[in-house]
Order: structure tokens, then sequence, then C-alpha cells
């Protein structure tokens, strides 16, 4: 579904990405692990063309989407749902007229469906009697599930994770994670997440694909990962700040 090849990116002269090519599995979990500042976020920008490369390709569904306009991107982007790193719920709506927002934006979908579906999908992220609330009196974990109900509103095929945990404790971490494998089973999406959360959100993973120096070093699944011989993977699993890998 997802292919991305000898992809270059550069922001004031610094290059990020030197030549990524990585192909992600159909309805599989992929996780991009590396360093802090080493382009993961930039790259899952580049999947559904929030940034455009300055070289490479990135095709999705065999569709060099680097060459599209913006009324192809657009139905391009209706496959994509995203889990922004703060859940990017706006304040000033409840839970439910969050999760409703592409529904009643990208659609003409009636009122009565709409409740229906915002309904279905808190209820399948554990928000079921949440919907009145407003983001401010929901919990860090809280407003994840809210950010994932969104996500996942208008059905998509894929869904793009960015740092889905960051500022949870261990055991909400977990069950973000819990839910993260439990929707992409129930609706089939393929899965892509960026993530600091080693090993534990391995056990989400179908792979793992570690970005490093501006390329992708390494793609198995975790417990090929783990057992890696590449001295990049084992310098990043023990955390050493000595290595091939350049510590910003």
């Amino acid at each position: 579904m997802i292919k991305v090849a000898n992809l270059h990116k550069s922001f004031h002269g610094q290059q990020v990405l030197k030549g990524v090519n990585l192909e992600f599995a159909l309805g599989k979990i992929t996780t991009i692990v590396g360093s802090s500042g080493c382009g993961k976020t930039v790259l899952l920008k580049h999947l559904n063309a929030l940034y455009l490369p300055d070289s490479g390709e990135v095709f999705i569904d065999g569709v060099d989407i680097t060459k599209l306009g913006q009324r192809e991107l657009y139905e391009i982007r209706r496959k994509f749902g995203v889990l922004f790193q703060g859940a990017a719920l706006l304040d000033s709506m409840t839970v439910f007229d969050n999760v409703a927002f592409p529904l009643r934006e990208k659609t003409r979908t009636g009122e009565s469906d709409i409740k229906k579906k915002v309904d279905a999908r808190l209820e399948q992220v554990g928000l079921g009697q949440m919907g009145r609330k407003l983001p401010a009196e929901l919990s860090g974990g809280m407003r994840k599930r809210a950010g994932l109900a969104r996500a996942l509103i208008m059905d998509p095929q894929i869904v793009l994770f960015d740092e889905p945990t960051t500022g949870l404790d261990p055991v909400l971490a977990t069950s973000i994670h819990q839910l993260i494998s439990r929707t992409q089973k129930q609706f089939g999406y393929t899965g892509i997440v960026v993530s600091h959360t080693i090993p534990q959100v391995f056990d989400i993973s179908d792979y793992v694909a570690m970005l490093a120096n501006g390329v992708i070093e390494n793609v198995s699944p975790p417990k090929a990962f783990c057992a890696s011989e590449s001295p990049v993977v084992q310098q990043f699993i023990q955390g050493k700040t000595e290595g091939p890998i350049q510590v910003l």
C-alpha cells in the first residue's frame, strides 16, 4: 500500500532524510524508531504529503503522491487518519463534537447518522459516557482515546500515530498500545507508529523500522530487530551515547 523510495528532505540546508527507502505492509502495524531529532516525524508527514520531498517518491496504492495536484491530494488524504502527539482536540468543543468534526466538515452525513457513528467510535475507545465533556475535563489518556476516535471516524485505510504515548505514565501508555492493537484488528487499517516507548511498543508491532543518520538502517519483525547484530540497532536499544548513531 505504501512505498517510500529514495526520499530526501532538507531544512535550511540541513539534511534530515538522506535517501529513505521503506515499504509498509498492508493491514499491519509498523513502528518507526530512532533517536530524538532523527527525522521520524518528518518521514511520517511525507506519507500524506504534509511535507513534499526535495527528491524521491512516495507511493500510495501505486500512485506517486509527490506528483499530484491539490485536488488529487485531498482524495489521497481521505485514506488517512492521524493521532497527533497531544491529540490536537479543539478545546472549545465537546468530545462528541471533536470526533464529529471531520464528518461535518468533509461529508454530507445527516446529524442522526453522525450521532450513531460518533457514539459507536467513542464506545469502541472506552469513552462511551464522555461525549458531553470538554477536553480540559479529560485525563491525558482519555484525550488520546478521543483523538483516536476522531482519527477513525472517517474509516481510514491508514492511521498515522505520532508519539501516541507521549506524556503518559507506563500504565496509561500500555493501555493506549493495547487500544491501537485492538482497533487495528477490528478495523484492519495499516498502522504506522512513531514512538520512543521501547521495547513496550514492540508488543503491538508487526515490523520495526529504524531511522538513523537519515536512512532506514533496519526493518524486521520485533524479535529479529532486537536480536540484530547491527551496531546501530544495538546502540539504540541499549541507550549508549557512543556508537554509529549521531547523537544530536
